[in-house]
């Protein structure tokens, strides 16, 4: 069992999540998802860890795996949290950034536009993932490059969902390019302020994130 399959599996258990099929608190049995999946119970326990490090699930010692959704404080609280430090990474990577990293990011970029043109939202998402981690290590920081990861792992699921929001993805793209320019630039005030507003989830954005995901956390 290889990774991407074990990833694919992760994805189609959030999916189940999103949707309402598991909600908050419910127990997520092994053996019946081995089932449901056609495979053994090793790579769903490993599909559930990937999970777990994300927190949409929770390992609660000699009783099992559980759904946990976040309530809409935390949510935004975290996303608030994450905008923050995005913006620290961008203000830093303006200084620091390599020629090799912009080209890097330059290349992430132009596969997220071909993902947007095909409408193609997972394929978005890995690359988005790719132009953010690029960032975080541009800033040169490392304890930053560390908190910024364990927040993006714990926010995946939420960042995943919004790009089907309609239009997210064309608008994501127009931030990306903005964000690249301020780079470029050495524009640390620009570069910080767009990867906030980027990052962050507020007002009508915040409303479709939370309507998405009503069914689960009803």
């Amino acid at each position: 069992m290889d990774k991407s399959r074990t990833d694919r599996i992760a994805e189609e258990i959030e999916e189940l999540i999103f949707g309402g099929t598991f909600t908050d608190g419910d127990r997520l049995n092994e053996h019946a998802l081995a089932d449901r999946f056609g495979v053994s119970r090793t790579p769903i326990r490993e599909a559930l860890q990937k999970l777990a490090q994300s927190g949409l699930v929770t390992h609660i010692p000699h009783r099992g795996v559980f759904v946990r959704q976040p309530g809409p404080v935390e949510l935004i609280e975290m996303f608030e949290v994450m905008a923050e430090l995005e913006a620290v990474a961008g203000r830093l990577a303006a200084l620091r950034i390599s020629d090799a990293a912009l080209a890097e990011l330059r290349q992430a970029n132009a596969k997220c536009r071909d993902a947007v043109a095909t409408n193609d939202a997972g394929t978005y998402y890995i690359e988005n993932e790719r132009f953010h981690h690029l960032i975080y290590a541009q800033s040169g920081n490392a304890f930053l490059l560390k908190e910024a990861l364990r927040l993006h792992r714990r926010l995946r699921p939420f960042r995943r969902q919004q790009l089907r929001l309609r239009g997210r993805m064309a608008q994501s793209m127009s931030e990306h390019e903005a964000i690249v320019t301020g780079l470029e630039r050495g524009d640390t005030t620009g570069t910080a302020n767009a990867l906030r507003a980027h990052v962050a989830v507020q007002g009508e954005k915040f409303h479709h994130l939370m309507t998405s995901l009503k069914p689960a956390m009803e």
